[in-house]
This record gives structure tokens, sequence and C-alpha cells, in this order.
């Protein structure tokens, strides 16, 4: 089976939201299952006693102020589609596919994710520049995670 039809049937797994799709093509078998995301789970942190005084200072509100919201990326996100190790380059002497400031069209190879022994590249879902790159090279990446920022 080749790797068209394989990144076909992950991103139908993917936006279908079945959990698992098994196919098999004469003596070829492939199942592809998606990990359940748990939701977003309520920490609850203690406030410190120093936070009062420095927040009063600021002139912002003490013990009863909004926690700070994370920080949203401006432009399109692109979100990784599996979990792997993310890798800017082909090969770790090679020139990294796009750093910040590169205009990539849609389809441009951004990265590669290796998941399983396999090294699956990953392309521009939208044309324009790189404004952010949102992962190390070698770091472990999860399923959605965003990975760059394109404007």
């Amino acid at each position: 089976m080749d790797l068209r039809k394989l990144k076909t049937l992950i991103e139908l797994v993917e936006t279908s939201g079945i959990a698992e799709l098994e196919i098999q093509e004469g003596e070829e078998r492939v199942r592809i299952t998606r990990a359940v995301v748990p939701g977003p789970s309520t920490v609850i942190v203690p406030a410190a006693t120093t936070a009062a005084p420095a927040a009063a200072a600021t002139g912002h509100g003490g013990l009863g102020s909004e926690p700070a919201a994370p920080p949203a990326h401006e432009g399109h996100v692109v979100k990784s589609p599996m979990v792997g190790t993310f890798y800017r380059a082909a090969s770790p002497g090679a020139k990294a596919f796009v750093e910040v400031g590169d205009t990539v069209a849609q389809g441009d190879a951004l990265c590669i994710i290796e998941a399983m022994k396999l090294m699956n590249e990953i392309e521009a879902d939208a044309a324009g520049t790189i404004k952010a790159i949102l992962a190390e090279n070698g770091q472990a990446v999860e399923f959605g995670q965003p990975l760059f920022v394109i404007d």
C-alpha cells in the first residue's frame, strides 16, 4: 500500500471521528487506531502569599483575578496529525525544510514526524510565511500539538 493511500486513510480516521479502521488488500493489511484525547482537566493552584501585594502594586486584582490564558497564535496553526518525533530536516546533516520567515505554498514539506519507524512528511495545508516554529528538533510531539504558525 503506498504512502499517499495511508495518509488518506489516516486523514479519514481523524476527520470522521471513528476510533479504528482496518483494511485488507490482498496480502497487505492496515489497521489505523485513533487514540482518544482526554478532555481538559481542572487544576487548582493555591495562591502564593506574596502574590496579593504584587498584584495590588500593578493595579491588577489579587486573589479573585482570572488566571492568564495561554498565548494564542496569530495566523494559521499547523498541528501534528500524529504522535511521534518531530524532525525539521530529512536527515541529521541536512538543511531544515523551513525557517522562520520562509514563504511556503500549500503542499510544501514543513517537517518529518517519525512514528513507529515510519518517516511521515508533514505538508503545509495553507500558503503563507512561516511566522513561528513551535517544536524543537528531536522533540516528541502529541496528536494535535501546534507545530508551525503560517501567516
